[in-house]
């Protein structure tokens, strides 16, 4: 049932427990995987504190520098700011889907097609828009997915993360 909600394989599915817990898993581990072709993140100032204090973890602890793009006043990430912000050792953009303050829906797609261009990984966190509005992994051309199951009324404790093949 979740993988159809958004569009994946139930093999793509691994369950956490928690949307923070997925986006650790997301963040750190697609870093630590690629850290031997770089130890550079691109996220944007706005996002949820499970991406922004794994991103400093991964700065303070571990040696990676992160770029933090900057939002339009409607929280609005600019794709050609990503674009901008991409170097030889990018290795994952992490960009929200939905943002639960502004309601602002970011162009995770266009940011997708950017990232696919260069080959990097890109996560987003949608733990705000899955089930409300649609989130397919293919149109949205991720990488990595966050769900937080309390979103769509499950218990508390429960998450997934939309890992795909490659």
């Amino acid at each position: 049932q979740v993988a159809l909600l958004i569009g994946a394989q139930p093999d793509d599915i691994v369950f956490t427990s928690g949307g923070s817990e997925s986006d650790n898993q997301a963040i750190i581990g697609t870093a630590l995987a690629n850290a031997g072709k770089g130890k550079h993140i691109i996220t944007s100032r706005i996002e949820h504190p499970a991406v922004i204090k794994t991103c400093r973890y991964l700065e303070d602890r571990l040696g990676f520098s992160v770029t933090y793009v900057a939002v339009d006043g409607t929280g609005l990430v600019n794709p050609r700011d990503v674009q901008g912000a991409i170097t030889d050792k990018t290795t994952l953009i992490t960009i929200m889907h939905a943002n639960n303050e502004t309601g602002t829906i970011e162009p995770v797609a266009e940011i997708g097609e950017i990232a696919r261009k260069h080959k990097i990984a890109f996560h987003t966190d949608a733990a705000q828009s899955c089930g409300k509005i649609e989130v397919d992994v293919n149109k949205l051309k991720v990488d990595l997915l966050t769900m937080a199951g309390h979103k769509l009324y499950a218990p508390k404790g429960i998450g997934a993360l939309f890992i795909r093949k490659g």
